[in-house]
């Protein structure tokens, strides 16, 4: 028997899209000769759709998409992921995150999440009630353990009492276990799942297909991968990584095209994902171009060569606004970028405003020295400029903050942290070197002077990253064993870093949580990224 998995890329709350995307699908897989059609997670209505889930309104619009899509099918059957009313006699929420098996028009049975996250970015437990049964649904004579997403993670996370996965294998057996799922990509995630599948499959001498969400959602990034693995934990059949795919395989040998390399490199994974989620950004909240500032630098350069990547270089605006301290070589540098990816690049100067705003503070200003204002007002003269093109031809800005930037406040609030999306702000520094040399594998598109010379906000005369900050290399090592691995000073010192400076970024990070909380919402590739899944107060004395 053929089975089609297929990964679509949903449009939260637009069930008519999400409809016929799956129907479109489903009359593909037919006429492949697939008997059976496989979806991802909360397919329907995209995921997560978050507090839409409590309007009356946007339930009864799932569940007219859903009569009307089992009505319209093929001679498939269909295996989705949908939102369930449950009764509320007894208490709880009134709803289920479930499973839906769909034959000859009608639904035959549900199976509902049983394991609910409530960490990082997830907070399910707010909107479902949790299932509690491993349900067995027999199809052709397989025998289906059905789980949605979270259902076979009970021994990565460590942190739930039950596990869906042993139920099924406690009074019995099952030939294959199905996985529906929206797993969010961040950087080792692919790794850690094929451990975690192959450990399960290994286990209980079972074969699995997963079925995973692709797209960009808000800040999430779905990475799509879905896969077949047979008994031994050898990925049999396997889809594209972020973008929409299908794929059949045989029942019985579970074997299917492999679209792509098992193992994949990290660096082009986070590329891929930042290109897929800035595409889909954009055309899903409506625009169809962006325009963005070029210093000449490497972090702006970064988020152009993505941007066009994803949008075509005649959807991109790429602007430089020298000031007085803007070098020759940086102007060079953004024209040459312009050149090599071909999008249209503008000149703004902003010197005679800049003067024009010292010299109407200079009564107030009066007998001091410049500073660090003088410096933040050029990079605030800069936001407007930007966000007045924005507003004036329908662009959404770019920000082009990084990730190690945002975290120590080295970013102008009201100035360079403008923007409706900040493409790279999940992105360390040293990452935004690998992936601009990346990008440059085959072509030098990004002007090698731009990668290898110091960074600088040029701000004053002759400006450097390093004047303020640690060493990129120490700075991003100390940013992730406190951020990702939730470390301390203590702990982090002890690794052999200098406590005084382990001590000044910890301050730094703790300091600036007032500004990323008005920062433009970001990319997640990094396993805790700023905004979403970060909860920390802006007020707050606590000290390890």
């Amino acid at each position: 028997m053929k089975i089609a998995l297929v990964q679509i890329n949903p449009i939260i709350g637009d069930f008519s899209y999400n409809k016929k995307k799956i129907l479109d699908a489903c009359e593909r897989a037919h006429a492949a000769g697939s008997q059976l059609v496989i979806f991802p997670e909360l397919v329907l209505s995209g995921y997560p759709p978050c507090d839409l889930l409590e309007r009356n309104a946007f339930l009864a619009a799932h569940d007219k998409a859903l009569a009307t899509l089992r009505t319209e099918l093929p001679a498939v059957d269909v295996i989705l992921g949908c939102i369930e009313v449950r009764s509320t006699v007894g208490g709880g929420k009134k709803l289920y995150n479930s499973a839906c098996i769909i034959q000859g028009g009608k639904v035959v049975e549900t199976v509902q999440k049983q394991l609910l996250p409530t960490y990082d970015v997830f907070d399910e437990k707010r909107w479902f009630e949790p299932g509690t049964v491993s349900k067995v649904f027999e199809w052709q004579g397989i025998r289906f353990g059905i789980t949605v997403c979270e259902d076979i993670w009970h021994s990565e996370i460590g942190e739930y009492q039950k596990d869906p996965v042993a139920d099924f294998f406690a009074d019995g057996s099952i030939d294959c276990l199905l996985n529906i799922s929206a797993s969010p990509f961040q950087r080792g995630k692919e790794e850690v799942r094929h451990r975690l599948f192959q450990s399960i499959c290994r286990a209980y001498s079972v074969p699995l297909l997963y079925v995973n969400q692709v797209g960009g959602q808000d800040s999430l990034l779905f990475d799509g991968r879905s896969l077949a693995m047979n008994a031994s934990g050898e990925v049999t059949a396997k889809a594209k990584g972020f973008a929409e795919d299908m794929v059949i395989l045989e029942s019985g040998s579970w074997r299917g095209p492999l679209a792509e390399p098992v193992a994949e490199d990290e660096t082009a994974a986070v590329h891929d994902a930042l290109v897929m989620g800035l595409r889909d950004y954009v055309g899903k909240c409506g625009f169809r171009s962006v325009v963005l500032g070029l210093s000449g630098g490497i972090d702006s350069a970064l988020t152009a060569a993505l941007a066009v990547k994803a949008l075509g270089p005649e959807n991109v605006l790429g602007v430089a606004l020298p000031s007085p301290y803007s070098s020759d070589d940086s102007m060079e540098d953004a024209q040459m970028l312009a050149d090599n990816l071909g999008f249209r690049f503008e000149v703004l100067a902003i010197s005679e405003l800049f003067a024009s705003f010292k010299k109407t503070l200079g009564p107030l200003f009066s007998g001091m020295a410049e500073d660090l204002t003088e410096q933040n007002l050029q990079a605030r003269i800069r936001g407007n400029l930007l966000m007045a093109l924005s507003n004036k031809f329908g662009h959404l800005l770019l920000s082009t903050g990084n990730k190690s930037e945002m975290a120590v406040g080295y970013c102008t609030l009201y100035g360079d942290m403008n923007g409706g999306l900040a493409v790279i702000s999940d992105v360390p520094k040293q990452l935004v070197y690998a992936l601009c040399r990346y990008i440059n594998v085959e072509q030098e598109l990004i002007p090698m002077r731009t990668i290898t010379k110091a960074p600088t906000a040029e701000l004053k005369p002759d400006q450097c990253d390093q004047d303020d900050l640690p060493a990129y290399e120490t700075l991003d090592q100390i940013l992730e064993l406190h951020l990702e691995a939730h470390l301390d000073a203590d702990e982090i010192t002890e690794k052999g870093f200098d406590r005084e400076l382990v001590e000044d970024v910890l301050r730094r990070v703790r300091l600036n949580e007032y500004k990323r909380k008005q920062a433009p919402m970001g990319l997640k590739v990094t396993s805790k990224a700023f905004g979403y899944g970060r909860r920390y107060p802006n007020v707050q004395n606590f000290r390890a």
